[in-house]
């Protein structure tokens, strides 16, 4: 909104400064700046009335050190996270920017998904809280929404690289890149890095590229759900969830930073993505939202973002990589929410296994997600949540790295 204010206000007063919200980089750090005063300050007094009106953590005994010690501490944090995002969005944002418009419809959606999850567990007093499927259905339907909207939006376009041709005449021709609707990709490791869904299609006749939306959109659902997933079993210890996919974002804030400037991306030869560089406005907000959370959240945590965070945070982290073109780096740069999913699939399905074929079900960790199965043999979570963070920065540089390991 001041974006639009201030832009007037030039144009018709020469306001001196005014022009200064034309820059990105201007808007990005007010965002910063904004959401890490919200999260620190209005955070508190969240805090304070969640404790008041007895919104508590009903805690299961797993047998952990220190557990039994969390019940009770205030929930549903993630509404910090949610207000410290939005309202710098809203103030500096470009909000005809349909990337912009995606992300806000995406945090308030799982916001709100997640919020009936922890109202249920809270005042319902039902531990397991939203039943999963109508989790999914929700997540689904997000996936639809963005899946549709990325593929068939006129704003949604990418351009092409520029091409040097040797003519007839042996003289050296630029041919400039055009704007175009694509479904292609990034494919880390591979020479050719680029991938386009609708050859998954078009192999089986000609004109049948123009029904890619077949393939295109089931996996952005599939993203978006196993991300938003992944970042639920995340957030089991103090500073986990959040440490990480601040880590997460930043990175992918650099990526769309990059992918949104056309001499960058050129020079590193990745997709220019016109319109991209907006999603840093939100980029920043959302980072210095979890920075301004984790504040309250480190050990000893004094609040839990619950579902109404989590699910939040797993759901912008999935729609960002697919508009920036990188959802398949998801499970390097997720790497550690794709280590502790496949932990409880491998867990769940050996000891059914294990049960079917012996009688008796069988364990591969001593608990799953995996953070508990070292809290299991006996590591502090301060220690664990800290090399957790270690891991989830050596991924973001491999991720960097695989844009030119080809």
């Amino acid at each position: 909104m001041l974006y639009y204010l201030f832009e007037y206000l030039e144009k018709q007063y020469q306001l001196p400064g005014a022009g200064l919200f034309q820059f990105l980089t201007f808007r990005a750090a007010l965002s910063v700046l904004l959401s890490l005063i919200i999260a620190t300050v209005f955070g508190k007094k969240i805090i304070l009335f969640l404790r008041r009106k007895q919104i508590g953590e009903t805690v299961r005994d797993l047998g952990l050190e220190g557990q039994k010690q969390k019940a009770g501490t205030p929930t549903m944090g993630g509404l910090i996270i949610i207000m410290a995002t939005l309202i710098p969005v809203l103030l500096f944002a470009k909000l005809d920017n349909v990337y912009v418009v995606l992300l806000i419809i995406t945090t308030v959606w799982m916001g709100i998904i997640g919020f009936v999850d922890d109202y249920i567990k809270v005042f319902k007093k039902d531990k397991q809280g939203l039943k999963g499927r109508f989790k999914i259905m929700g997540q689904v339907v997000l996936g639809l929404m963005v899946g549709a909207t990325l593929y068939l939006h006129p704003q949604v376009t990418m351009k092409e690289q520029s091409k040097t041709i040797i003519t007839q005449e042996f003289t050296v021709e630029e041919i400039p890149g055009q704007e175009v609707k694509s479904t292609k990709t990034t494919v880390p490791f591979f020479k050719n890095n680029e991938f386009d869904y609708a050859d998954l299609i078009s192999w089986a006749g000609d004109g049948l590229e123009k029904y890619a939306w077949l393939i295109f959109i089931p996996i952005v659902i599939i993203i978006i759900t196993a991300v938003s997933n992944g970042a639920n079993l995340t957030d089991g210890i103090d500073g986990l969830a959040a440490g990480t996919s601040a880590i997460i974002v930043l990175t992918l804030g650099i990526f769309a930073w990059v992918s949104g400037n056309v001499i960058f991306s050129e020079y590193l030869d990745i997709f220019y993505i016109p319109m991209a560089g907006e999603l840093v406005v939100f980029i920043t907000a959302f980072v210095g939202a979890l920075v301004g959370f984790l504040w309250y959240n480190a050990f000893p945590a004094q609040v839990f973002m619950g579902d109404t965070g989590s699910l939040t945070i797993g759901g912008i982290i999935a729609v960002i990589a697919i508009i920036v073109r990188k959802e398949l780096l998801i499970p390097v740069l997720c790497g550690i929410f794709f280590a502790e999913s496949i932990s409880v699939m491998l867990q769940v399905g050996y000891f059914k296994y294990t049960k079917k074929k012996l009688g008796e079900g069988q364990r591969i960790f001593l608990m799953a997600p995996l953070h508990h199965h070292y809290q299991k043999k006996g590591y502090h979570e301060s220690k664990i949540v800290v090399r957790f963070w270690i891991v989830g920065i050596l991924l973001a540089i491999v991720t960097f790295v695989t844009l030119k390991v080809r």
